[in-house]
């Protein structure tokens, strides 16, 4: 599993910003700390809570900020839509990214068996992971008092 100190995995999956378009972590990598919040559903409630904590009480200045989910490029883009948040989503239907860093979590439900395991890592401009934290259960959220501290750390 994806720890502390690790280099980050890189992976390709779909940026859902403005427009859709090809995404590779490790083209954001470098300036900046880069935060990804694995999250299983979009349009769930838990999930929509943490984005819109994400959105209105996570200071978002000194990091780049990135909701990771198995949910479809166009489904993501609505969502984005609909709660107004002002990240960027990455769309990975093909799992690359939820395997990659060991969040795969068993779904059944929907018609769906897979799904992200609610999750953050923090990954300092150097490209090394330098916080996770891990959901005990999916209507856990992160302690955001504890990322916005990561994300300061690694800005440092």
């Amino acid at each position: 599993m994806t720890a502390v100190g690790d280099d980050a995995p890189d992976f390709t999956a779909s940026l859902v910003d403005d427009d859709i378009e090809p995404f590779r972590l490790a083209d954001h990598l470098g300036d900046e700390p880069v935060v990804l919040a694995f999250f299983p559903a979009a349009f769930s409630n838990t999930c929509t809570d943490e984005m819109e904590a994400l959105r209105d009480g996570f200071d978002r200045g000194d990091c780049t900020l990135f909701g990771v989910s198995t949910d479809l490029p166009h489904a993501l883009a609505a969502y984005r839509t609909e709660y107004e948040l002002p990240f960027a989503l990455v769309a990975d239907p093909a799992h690359r990214a939820i395997e990659a860093y060991e969040v795969i979590e068993s779904f059944d439900h929907y018609g769906v068996d897979t799904v992200a395991r609610r999750a953050v890592f923090v990954i300092d401009g150097d490209g090394v992971v330098t916080y996770r934290w891990l959901a005990e259960n999916a209507g856990q959220e992160p302690d955001y008092d504890a990322l916005a501290a990561a994300v300061a750390d690694a800005a440092e």
